[in-house]
């Protein structure tokens, strides 16, 4: 097709130069074939507005959203997907042929689909989860969950107003455990989640103990780097089935290429080694 338009996609953060979003991106875009580039956009927070403002004017066709500006991104759209609204932050914007923008949040869909590549007999309502931290990874992991009928999320953070906040906002499935509480607290979860930053490349290990833990739980960490944390680690000697952050970031692109450039990607062995070749 000679009439073929440049498509233009890109990341919005400050700063943005560690993310892996390009890699995977440029990867589709070659692969299928296509006119079009997924580049770096470095903003400022205060600088946020203008810029979101311009993508249409620029001709994208949307964009990711990082730290920090995934809530305040939020407030500059003409319309949320529910799951946006849900997790009150968004991660993906659509510029529509009109020019109005559309704010999605694909993290929790992301990470559920990271569970079931790891596990296809992954079901939500096997059993109650725990989630480690209250950050935006956990509030669209939690989402996620519910959605899949998980009978009760648990919720430890090391500042307890955070996990309140949390519970409050999501009803009686969600429950608050004290961080001391922790271990004791996956005495009957089938589901171990980390969203904390422990255990990420030049952080301490995460501070846990699985004795706990039943031998049937999945253990997942929102980290991909390193690919396996010293929770991973300890969790795959114990013989559960392991899942670190990188199928969460290679799935939630996946929707959002497909809104931008109308092609559906995969997420491929090929795709994963593409991204680790960056770490």
């Amino acid at each position: 097709m000679s009439d073929m338009r440049f498509v233009l996609a890109g990341v919005m953060g400050w700063p943005v130069a560690h993310t892996r979003s390009p890699a995977i991106h440029n990867h589709w875009i070659a692969k299928h074939g296509l006119k079009g580039a997924y580049v770096q956009l470095p903003v400022q927070p205060e600088k946020l507005e203008a810029a979101i403002r311009g993508l249409p004017a620029l001709g994208f066709a949307g964009c990711n959203v990082t730290v920090p500006h995934k809530v305040n991104a939020m407030k500059l759209m003409d319309e949320l997907t529910p799951a946006a609204r849900h997790i009150a932050a968004i991660n993906t914007i659509v510029v529509r042929p009109d020019g109005s923008l559309l704010g999605a949040n694909n993290d929790g869909n992301g990470y559920i689909q990271s569970l079931r590549d790891a596990n296809p007999a992954w079901q939500g309502d096997a059993g109650p989860a725990l989630v480690l931290g209250a950050g935006g990874a956990a509030r669209a992991i939690v989402v996620g969950l519910l959605e899949q009928g998980v009978p009760e999320v648990r919720i430890a953070n090391r500042t307890a107003e955070r996990a309140q906040e949390l519970a409050e906002a999501f009803g009686p499935r969600v429950k608050v455990v004290a961080w001391a509480e922790r271990n004791e607290a996956m005495a009957d979860v089938k589901l171990l989640v980390n969203t904390t930053t422990q255990g990420m490349h030049g952080q301490p290990a995460l501070d846990v103990k699985l004795d706990a833990l039943p031998a049937n739980a999945m253990v997942s960490d929102a980290i991909y780097i390193p690919l396996e944390t010293p929770l991973l680690e300890q969790a795959r000697k114990r013989g559960h089935i392991t899942v670190n952050g990188l199928g969460m970031l290679l799935n939630q692109a996946v929707p959002a290429f497909e809104a931008w450039f109308g092609v559906r990607p995969e997420v491929t062995a090929e795709l994963r080694a593409v991204v680790q070749a960056t770490f």
